[in-house]
């Protein structure tokens, strides 16, 4: 996140909105404006991947499905922008680690022992481990202590769309989002490399509330892909996983997906319509 912060210091915050008395390296500085730049990234992220799914990729067919909710679409959005300013309090928290040289994040290709080498086998096992913590997050507020009032706000949305994918209680949405943060601090990563893994993971939650259930046939039972999730929210046992099925598999919790199976949302509208 430093990055981004030093790139706003040098083009807009230091000559622009902050008095030059004011140094760029002072926290309470960079927390504000580490406060700032989250939420409109943010917002910036799921308001624009968000539409862009909507309108080219979500089957709006499916808005004629019986469970699918009067108004929802501007109720996701409603509930995702009250949700946000709350999940970067603490994310902003961790990012402010990071600008003061807490993590184990990294500069240059160089810096790595094991070249650009390194920094792919990094992309690979930060998918990995935050597949491996999300799971099991997730599968953890599926338990009856913390169900009802933190995770039962997202399954609101049984037939979701991509305004959904952000649509979380605050405590919900973070501790979701915690392993992506907590990986810098425990493995060496390429700044570059996270920010654009930080993009990736934003983009892929929408995905996967997308109500595409399009997926390659080798990859139907390793990817975890909106089909998936869409059974994971109307039938909330199962699917937990993130990118990949291979948690799901080893706890015991995963579903081919109905979709798949010729039982999907679409095939329930499909019998609706012959009826």
């Amino acid at each position: 996140m430093d990055l981004v912060l030093d790139a706003a210091d040098r083009h807009l915050l230091t000559p622009y909105v902050y008095p030059t008395s004011w140094p760029e390296s002072e926290p309470c500085r960079q927390l504000l404006s580490l406060f700032v730049i989250t939420n409109l990234g943010a917002l910036t992220l799921y308001l624009l991947f968000g539409t862009l799914s909507y309108y080219f990729i979500f089957d709006h067919r499916l808005k004629k499905h019986p469970q699918f909710l009067e108004n929802q679409v501007q109720r996701e959005i409603r509930y995702a922008l009250r949700s946000l300013p709350w999940i970067s309090v603490p994310t902003v928290a961790l990012f402010f680690a990071e600008v003061r040289g807490y993590s184990k994040l990294y500069d240059n290709i160089e810096d790595s022992p094991y070249g650009w080498t390194g920094v792919f086998l990094s992309m690979l096992s930060f998918l990995f481990f935050t597949d491996m913590c999300i799971y099991w997050i997730h599968r953890g507020l599926h338990h009856k202590l913390f169900y009802k009032r933190f995770h039962k706000p997202h399954h609101l949305w049984k037939i979701a769309t991509p305004f959904a994918s952000h649509a979380f209680h605050p405590v919900d949405g973070f501790m979701q989002s915690l392993p992506y943060h907590v990986y810098p601090f425990l493995f060496p990563l390429h700044k570059v490399t996270y920010l654009g893994l930080y993009i990736f993971v934003n983009v892929w939650t929408i995905s996967i509330h997308d109500g595409d259930y399009r997926v390659p046939r080798l990859m139907q039972h390793i990817i975890n892909g909106s089909a998936h999730h869409t059974d994971h929210h109307l039938y909330f046992d199962y699917n937990y996983g993130q990118y990949f099925t291979l948690w799901d598999k080893i706890g015991g919790s995963y579903k081919n997906p109905s979709a798949f199976e010729g039982k999907g949302p679409h095939d329930y509208l499909r019998k609706l319509q012959e009826k």
